[in-house]
C-alpha cells in the first residue's frame, strides 16, 4: 500500500506481459489520500474489481510522477484524489505528448470539492467509486489547453472567482473549509470589474466598454463542491461553455451571487451564455490585468491576455453505467 516512498504492488503475474496490463493507481498523499486506512480499503476494492490487478504508486516528487505517468501508456489509470490530482495527471499526459496513448482514467474522489466526480455522477463514497474506477463505462472527454500549455479539466475563471480563490488561499490555514466563503465575500465586496474583450470562435461577446465581473470557461458543471457555475455544460459534447457576468454594481453582485448558488444566474440579463471551441480574453489596460483560476489553482501573476482551445476527446473517463456522464 502507499507509503512515503514509491510503492509498486503487483496483484497478478500469471503469464507474459501481465504486468503491462495492470491498472496504474496514483495515490497523492497531499490531496486527501493521506488517510492510510482509507487508502488501503480503497486499494483492496480496486484489486478485487480489476481483472488484471493493480500497481499502486505514490511518487515522491515531480520526476517520479512523470515517470509513473509515462509507464501508463497502453493501460488504465486510477487517480486517488480531487480535481487537482486529475488535473496533475492530465497535465503530465499532455506535457509528455501521451494524449490518446494512455488508457481510461478512473477517479476515486478524495479531494475537497470533487466537482469533476459530481458532474460525471461518480460516487463520492470512495469504495463505491473504486469499483467504477476500474469497471465503469468509458466516455470521451474534451480537454482545454491554453496558450501557455496548461490544461483545463473542469473549469477556468478570470475575474472575481479567481480573486475569491486567491483571497481564500491567504487564510486557508486558519479558516480551513470556510476560507473560500471568506474569500468570495472579500472579492465580492472589493471587486469593481475588469474591462475585458472576450471572443468565442472569433466572435466578440464582451468588449472593454463596460466592465465584466467574471469570465468562466467550463467543461464541467460545478465548482467549489457543487456550485452550478455552468449548469448546461457537457464535457464530451465538443464545446466549452462560456459564461460572462457583466453586472458590477453592488446590488448586481449580490443578486448574481444568490442566483449563482441556485444555478439560475445564466438566465440573468446581465449574463452572456454561449459555447465554442476557441476563447480569447484580453485586457487593453494594465489596470485591468486579471488573475486566472484553473481547476481551483490560481496563478501568482495577473495577465493581459490568455487564450484557450478545445481538444476533441482529449481523454477517457470511467463513469457509472447509465449516468449522464456516460453520454458524450
Amino acid at each position: 500500500m502507499p507509503t512515503d516512498e514509491p510503492t509498486h504492488t503487483t496483484e497478478r503475474t500469471d503469464g507474459p506481459g501481465a504486468a503491462d496490463r495492470r491498472v496504474l493507481v496514483l495515490s497523492n498523499s497531499a490531496a486527501g489520500s493521506s488517510d492510510e486506512e482509507l487508502v488501503e480499503r480503497v486499494c483492496r476494492v480496486l484489486e478485487a474489481s480489476s481483472a488484471d490487478g493493480v500497481e499502486v504508486v505514490t511518487p515522491a516528487d515531480d520526476k517520479e510522477y512523470a515517470a509513473a505517468v509515462a509507464s501508463a501508456v497502453g493501460r488504465d489509470v486510477v487517480v486517488m484524489g480531487g480535481d487537482g490530482s486529475v488535473h496533475r495527471l492530465l497535465q503530465s499526459v499532455h506535457d509528455q505528448d501521451l494524449l490518446g496513448r494512455v488508457g481510461a482514467v478512473g477517479v476515486v474522489p478524495l479531494g475537497t470539492g470533487n466537482d469533476l466526480a459530481r458532474g460525471a455522477e461518480i460516487p463520492l463514497d470512495p469504495e463505491q467509486a473504486a469499483r467504477v474506477a476500474v469497471a465503469g463505462v468509458r466516455t470521451g472527454r474534451g480537454l482545454l489547453v491554453d496558450d501557455e500549455g496548461s490544461v483545463v479539466v473542469n473549469v477556468v475563471h478570470a475575474g472575481v472567482a479567481a480573486e475569491a480563490t486567491a483571497h481564500a488561499g491567504e487564510v486557508k490555514g486558519v479558516l480551513g473549509k470556510a476560507a473560500y466563503g471568506w474569500g468570495a465575500l472579500r472579492a465580492g465586496l472589493t471587486s469593481r470589474g475588469w474591462h475585458l474583450r472576450v471572443t468565442v470562435d472569433g466572435e466578440g461577446i464582451a468588449d472593454d466598454e463596460r466592465p465584466e465581473l467574471m469570465v468562466t470557461l467550463a467543461l464541467g458543471r460545478s465548482v467549489g463542491g457543487g456550485t452550478p457555475v455552468a449548469p448546461h455544460a457537457r464535457a464530451g459534447d465538443g464545446q466549452v461553455e462560456v459564461v460572462v457576468a457583466h453586472g458590477v454594481s453592488p446590488w448586481a453582485r449580490v443578486r448574481f451571487a444568490l442566483d449563482l448558488r441556485k444555478g439560475r444566474h445564466t438566465l440573468r440579463e446581465d449574463v452572456t451564455l454561449t459555447s465554442g471551441r476557441e476563447v480569447v480574453v484580453t485586457a487593453d489596460r494594465e489596470v485591468d490585468a486579471f488573475r486566472i483560476n484553473t481547476d481551483g489553482e490560481v496563478e501568482d501573476q495577473r495577465v493581459m491576455r490568455r487564450s484557450w482551445r478545445l481538444l476533441d476527446q482529449g481523454w477517457t473517463l470511467r463513469v457509472p453505467e447509465g449516468s449522464q456522464g456516460a453520454v458524450g
